[in-house]
C-alpha cells in the first residue's frame, strides 16, 4: 500500500479548526469567567469570617486561576480578547446584585442560595468549555491536552464542592422561625 502526501488531491486531513467561531467561543467564556471571578469574590467578601468562606476561598482562587488559564490559551491560539465582551461580563454580573431578596436592609440568605447556584452553573459551563478544547486538542498542538485534563479535573472538584454548600444553603435559607 502506498502512503498518500497529506497535502496531495484526495489526502485524508484532519479538518481544519474555524478559528473565527473558536474566537468567538472563547471570547464568549471568557466573559463569562470574568462574571464568575467577581461573583465568587463578591460572594466571599459578603460571608467573610463564615464556615462558608472557608470552603469558598479555595474555590475562589481556583475560578480566577482558570479565567488567566483561558486567556493563556487564547495567547497560545492568538485569539484577541475582544474587551467589550470582558466588560459586558462584568456589568452583567453587577447588574445581576440588583435583583430582589426578600430583604431590603441587610444581606438575605437566599442571595447566597442563589449565588451558590450561579457560580455552580457556571462551573458546569466551564468545565464544558475545557472538554470541547480537550477534544479539538487532538487535531491541534497548541492545545496542551494534559493542561485540559487537569482543568476538567479542578472543574470537577469545584462543582462538588459547590453543591455541597449550595446543599447546605438550603437549609439556612429556608429554615423554619
Amino acid at each position: 500500500m502506498t502512503e498518500q502526501r497529506a497535502d496531495a488531491p484526495g489526502a485524508q486531513r484532519a479538518p481544519a479548526t474555524d478559528m473565527s467561531l473558536l474566537g468567538i467561543y472563547l471570547n464568549d467564556h471568557l466573559a463569562g469567567a470574568t462574571a464568575g471571578t467577581a461573583r465568587a469574590r463578591y460572594l466571599l467578601r459578603s460571608c467573610r469570617g463564615s464556615a462558608l468562606a472557608d470552603a469558598l476561598a479555595p474555590v475562589t482562587a481556583g475560578i480566577a486561576e482558570d479565567r488567566e488559564s483561558l486567556l493563556g490559551v487564547m495567547r497560545r491560539l492568538d485569539v484577541p480578547v475582544r474587551r467589550y465582551k470582558v466588560y459586558a461580563g462584568r456589568a452583567a454580573e453587577q447588574v445581576g446584585r440588583l435583583k430582589s431578596n426578600g430583604s431590603l436592609v441587610r444581606r438575605s440568605p437566599l442571595s447566597t442560595l442563589w449565588e451558590l447556584e450561579a457560580l455552580r452553573l457556571g462551573v458546569e459551563g466551564k468545565a464544558a468549555l475545557w472538554q470541547t478544547l480537550r477534544n479539538l486538542s487532538a487535531t491541534d498542538e497548541r492545545l496542551d491536552p494534559g493542561q485540559l485534563d487537569e482543568l476538567i479535573a479542578r472543574a470537577g472538584r469545584q462543582q462538588a464542592t459547590l453543591e455541597e454548600l449550595r446543599r447546605k444553603q438550603i437549609g439556612v435559607t429556608f429554615r423554619e422561625a
